[in-house]
């Protein structure tokens, strides 16, 4: 149960901090974005030089994104700690999988490490194939 608290604990903080990650890196974006043709438009002093600076902050913003994936992990980490702790509230309340059957807690270590499992294979295919895109 300690392992799967740990759990539960990891991916929602993780989960929480690409969420905050993300939405702030893009709301400076679009932010910046769409100050590029007010000031683009206007005759200010300095102008082109400040529409030029948030242009390289807007692409640097979009490769932060693509680079770190914020949203994807929000959203993976996410569901996976809500799976985790759907499995928990079932072991808890022994319903589903657990109800009725001699040993739940040993199902629920099953079950707690092929969700955990699982969530590590995806994030080592998803660095593999991040790596040989770069080598292509």
């Amino acid at each position: 149960m300690g392992r799967l608290e740990d759990q539960i604990g990891w991916y929602d903080l993780k989960g929480r901090s690409n969420m905050r990650w993300y939405k702030r890196i893009k709301i400076s974006e679009i932010v910046f974005a769409a100050t590029i043709p007010l000031l683009a438009a206007s005759h200010l002093p300095h102008a082109i030089i400040v529409t030029g600076v948030l242009g390289v902050l807007v692409t640097v913003f979009e490769g932060m994104l693509q680079l770190n994936q914020y949203h994807e992990n929000w959203i993976q980490y996410r569901s996976t700690c809500e799976s985790l702790k759907h499995e928990k509230y079932l072991y808890l309340a022994n319903a589903g999988p657990y109800s009725g059957i001699e040993n739940p807690r040993s199902l629920l270590a099953q079950r707690v490490e092929a969700l955990v499992s699982q969530e590590h294979a995806k994030w080592a295919t998803f660095q593999q194939q991040d790596l040989q895109g770069k080598t292509s």
